[in-house]
């Protein structure tokens, strides 16, 4: 009985260490991402040195859209008009992300989600390691 109580009150511990809230990592969602990697279910990693397109994401009140951006060399960013609908659901512990086009619907579960990483797995398995995008001038985030 001891011993029960003594891997309890550790489990309580070790989970309000979390610092890491489901919030947060929501949070965490918003801004412009860069792929790094995309990691398939038999084992092959794609490393992206540079990518001329990012992500860019917004989560308000766990709804909000995913839309791709070209960076510009002077800190803005070109926008295409396409625009995939993003709902954020915390479930079973996981947080997942639901995207809606006019084409297709499709889910993403959320691995990792913090200030500078974001690793996102899908259906087929692939595993998507983003980084912060890091501007290329002080006049980060003004759109053409």
């Amino acid at each position: 009985m001891k011993n029960a109580i003594f891997v309890f009150l550790l489990g309580m511990i070790l989970l309000s260490c979390n610092t890491d809230s489901s919030r947060e990592k929501v949070d965490n969602l918003n801004g412009y991402w860069e792929i790094k990697k995309a990691e398939l279910p038999e084992g092959i990693t794609k490393e992206f040195k540079y990518s001329e397109i990012v992500d860019f994401i917004e989560v308000d009140s766990l709804k909000g859209f995913r839309k791709k951006v070209r960076p510009q060399i002077d800190g803005s960013f070109i926008t295409t008009n396409d625009e995939e609908v993003l709902e954020v659901k915390l479930e079973n512990d996981s947080i997942n992300l639901y995207y809606t086009t006019p084409y297709a619907n499709w889910k993403e579960t959320v691995i990792s989600s913090e200030e500078n990483e974001l690793v996102v797995i899908n259906p087929r398995g692939i595993i998507y390691t983003y980084k912060r995008f890091t501007p290329y001038s002080g006049n980060y985030g003004k759109e053409d």
